[in-house]
């Protein structure tokens, strides 16, 4: 990431049309730092100067979110469903996983590989609480694509959770369909 000079932060804000105050705002920083950093009095953290571009970059309209991203409605699996009915859905419907949810709050996620590397027995006629992946990520709607993209990393997928609901869901391949 190439840091932007104090002249083109502010030279992007009088772009935008946007004054001090409410890049400040929007960046969850106050209007005063604005001031001293386009001034070049401060040197800011990272943490900061990244907050500034990211507001900048969603008044210019070129920054997504999750609830951009996200499929949804989501499709998912009860923690009783037996792993036979579930396997059957995911071949019908193209899916490679599908969170497991009770209530509409996430409790795991349930994946082809999941199913393959259980070698006891009769797989299917388990319970899909007894395949499942209990650790899944979890961002809410307005989380960054920068998150929901860190999330993937160590994650088969991302469960988009707003007020203890699952609303959707974010693969790889909705990252790589954005970027394509």
């Amino acid at each position: 990431m190439e840091l932007p000079t104090p002249e083109e932060l502010r030279e992007r804000r009088l772009e935008l049309d946007l004054t001090q105050s409410e890049l400040a705002e929007s960046a969850s920083v106050s209007q005063p730092l604005v001031a001293r950093i386009e001034g070049g009095d401060v040197d800011p953290r990272l943490s900061t100067l990244r907050r500034i571009v990211n507001a900048l970059e969603e008044a210019e309209g070129g920054l997504n979110r999750a609830k951009d991203l996200m499929n949804a409605p989501v499709t998912s699996v009860a923690p009783d469903d037996s792993v036979h009915k579930t396997t059957e859905m995911m071949n019908e419907r193209g899916f490679s996983q599908v969170p497991v949810v009770r209530e509409g709050t996430p409790e795991g996620l349930i994946g082809t590989s999941d199913i393959r590397h259980r070698s006891e027995g009769n797989v299917g006629d388990l319970p899909v609480a007894e395949v499942m992946r209990e650790a899944i990520s979890i961002v809410e709607p307005d989380a960054l694509l920068d998150t929901v993209d860190a999330h993937l990393d160590h994650n088969d997928a991302v469960l988009v959770v707003e007020a203890g609901e699952t609303v959707g869901i974010i693969t790889e391949a909705d990252i790589a369909r954005y970027l394509s």
